[in-house]
């Protein structure tokens, strides 16, 4: 669904159509260029992902960017009618804004699209920064910024390269999805996509000699049933997409780097995960779930194996 950015230049009313990347800033190379020195040369960027989500990212600029008043330090997920506010400029995003109706007759007015869900079994990978928020609390804004406009334009490559679809990202986490391949075959892209992650995250280091520490991540893998195409959103829900999210959360508490379901740990060799599984009551589960724990080195190992290497 194509989406605007409507702003004002010396008394204009300028609509720019987002395009995959569109950036904002002072250089003349930006897609809009603001000529005021609050913005800086290379200030964010509009970025579209999966089916039509745009997302605004601060490049680290000196005063920021803001959405409805909010600075954002992390891709930002826009909206119908958010306001951003780049130097002295005020933008509105548009998407999805529904013609005006006609008023003589029904029979002139739009057909209303109804968008029925689709069941299917999806592999769901969410993988999260761990400690972001101390970390939040030791780098100054601008590099947070510029950490994660880098991050988020990493994984999203590396997520693209690997079949997935982005369903969202929530600040440090992202989180996919697979429908289109076999349930073996997606539970080895999710893994393998895991892995690139943790490999690309870690390297930020290089970029950002300032960090405390090498960043590391934790992945919750699952797959099961679960409704797709739901809401504005277009997301992905259902107890799938539940028990992915409270098996990334589990891996801090036990310690380990990725935990896989049953569900998902069964489609690969036996001799990952045979005798090594437990099992865990996961925050808002009654049951116990069967879960396999896995390190990256020994997901490297396993996609090595995979491969033939």
């Amino acid at each position: 669904m194509s989406a605007y950015l409507t702003y004002m230049r010396d008394n204009t009313q300028e609509r720019e159509l987002c395009s995959s990347t569109l950036t904002i800033g002072r250089d003349k190379n930006n897609n809009i260029v603001l000529t005021d020195l609050l913005v800086s040369r290379n200030h964010a960027m509009v970025r579209r992902l999966g089916g039509g989500d745009y997302y605004i990212i601060d490049s680290g600029s000196s005063n920021g960017t803001s959405v409805n008043g909010g600075r954002v330090s992390v891709p930002t997920r826009l909206r119908n009618g958010d306001r951003i506010s780049i130097g002295l400029t005020e933008f509105i995003f548009e998407q999805g804004v529904q013609p005006a109706r006609f008023n003589d007759s029904i029979s002139f007015q739009q057909t209303v699209i109804f968008h029925s869900p689709v069941i299917k079994e999806i592999t769901v990978l969410v993988a999260d920064i761990r400690n972001y928020t101390a970390l939040s609390e030791q780098v100054s804004i601008q590099t947070l910024s510029r950490l994660m406009s880098k991050w988020f334009q990493d994984v999203s490559d590396i997520i693209q390269k690997n079949g997935g679809t982005i369903d969202k990202f929530i600040g440090d986490c992202v989180f996919v999805r697979w429908n289109n391949d076999t349930a073996q075959d997606n539970v080895m892209r999710a893994l393998h996509t895991a892995w690139q992650i943790a490999e690309t995250t870690a390297r930020l280091k290089l970029s950002f000699p300032e960090l405390p520490q090498p960043l590391r991540i934790g992945a919750g893998i699952n797959t099961g049933m679960a409704s797709l195409g739901i809401g504005a959103d277009n997301t992905a829900l259902g107890d799938a997409v539940n028990t992915a999210f409270r098996l990334e959360s589990a891996t801090k508490e036990i310690g380990c780097d990725v935990a896989l379901s049953e569900s998902s740990y069964c489609h690969l060799p036996q001799h990952y995960w045979a005798g090594a599984e437990r099992s865990l009551v996961l925050k808002g589960k009654k049951e116990p779930v069967r879960l396999v724990c896995l390190d990256f080195a020994l997901v490297e190992q396993l996609l090595r194996e995979n491969r033939g290497d």
